[in-house]
């Protein structure tokens, strides 16, 4: 067999090459940055910080094909206390009776010809999605593309696993099982010229596009404001702020994995989704009082700050009529092949590029 040739080396590239190794094939893997991860790069030690969610789901097939291999490593439920909403600018420990009505049916199944807004007749639903989408305005997608989402996100108990150490002990663990399968790793090197194939490109869709030479259909993304903050803990700060206002989302990830800042501070993730045209310093304003309501009292406990604006992370997002097999397809003819968070294949966050990764695998062994 000929050498499989892995662009990317993030979650989609490394699974990919571990798949391609697994069933034998000889594999290479080029990363133009210095260090593995893609977008689940993470900041160093002592506060360790995340383009955005950073959960795998226990319920969904990347968290099994990662415990067959025991590359889960050490990890946390979701802490069953602290959540809170802000609606109508009030702070509250229950969800609004109309979101809970919307919650509780969860047998129904929606449509994908439907908005949300539409279908679901209740705006605080859509507005709980933003953690999901990164979008201003959920209610705009698809009904089937939110609704499927929100059903594993929001079960009872909740799926979500937080990774001790965050996603870089995850790319750590992936890399060191794809070196062990013979997986030939090389950073720092960006691919400019296509290899021969099989190639499987495992990079954002635009990076791709520029590689490939070619142009694919727009594909919606989310662009949010995100503001990283280490606090000095205090006892009365929230666990997770739902914004059904905004849209926004308020996490304090050191609630289940203490890890990730030094003893006795609070690292916390806030994000609110940019409206059209709105600039980043208004929408910091707007996710500074999501932040006033959830950490009273956070600009005096400050240790440690970052801002950021997270664009067309979330992977694809599906408009009404659409379903994942409308985006950039993974086989490409020629013997290359995509896989990522914004190609056709299903699943939430990071399982796309898991389904991506593993169908490009099993194409480019039989190419």
């Amino acid at each position: 067999m000929r050498t499989i040739t892995v662009i990317g080396g993030g979650f989609a590239g490394l699974v990919a090459a571990i798949s391609c190794a697994e069933a034998g094939a000889r594999v290479r893997l080029f990363e133009a940055h210095t260090t593995l991860g893609g977008r689940a790069r993470a900041t160093p030690p002592p506060y360790v910080a995340h383009d955005g969610p950073h959960v795998l789901y226990a319920d969904g097939p990347w968290w099994a094909w990662l415990a067959e291999r025991d590359l889960v490593g050490p990890c946390s439920a979701a802490p069953l206390r602290g959540f809170r909403f802000r609606h109508r600018g009030s702070l509250r420990r229950t969800p609004p009776a109309a979101l809970g009505t919307v919650l509780a049916r969860r047998w129904r199944k929606a449509p994908v010809d439907r908005s949300f807004a539409e279908w679901a007749g209740c705006p605080e639903a859509a507005a709980l999605m933003g953690v999901a989408t990164f979008d201003h305005d959920p209610g705009r997608l698809s009904a089937a593309f939110v609704w499927d989402r929100m059903r594993r996100v929001f079960a009872v108990p909740p799926p979500a696993r937080y990774v001790t150490g965050g996603w870089n002990g995850l790319i750590t663990r992936l890399a060191a099982h794809a070196s062990a399968r013979g997986v030939t790793i090389t950073t720092g090197t960006r691919v400019v010229d296509l290899p021969s194939p099989p190639v499987i490109v495992a990079t954002s869709l635009d990076a791709a596009a520029r590689l490939l030479g070619t142009a694919f259909p727009a594909v919606e993304s989310g662009r949010a404001v995100l503001l990283d903050l280490a606090v000095t803990a205090a006892p009365r700060d929230a666990f997770v702020v739902s914004d059904l206002d905004e849209a926004g989302w308020l996490e304090r990830y050191t609630a289940p994995d203490p890890s990730l800042a030094p003893p006795g501070e609070s690292l916390v993730q806030a994000q609110v989704p940019l409206r059209p045209g709105e600039s980043r310093a208004d929408g910091t304003a707007r996710l500074e009082a999501l932040v006033d309501a959830g950490l009273p009292g956070w600009r005096e406990r400050v240790t440690w700050r970052r801002e950021a604006v997270a664009n067309r992370r979330t992977g694809a997002l599906d408009l009404p009529g659409q379903t994942w097999r409308d985006r950039p397809a993974v086989d490409r003819g020629d013997g290359v092949f995509l896989a990522g968070d914004m190609v056709a294949a299903p699943g939430l966050l990071s399982e796309v590029s898991f389904h991506s990764a593993v169908q490009a695998a099993r194409l480019a062994l039989t190419a």
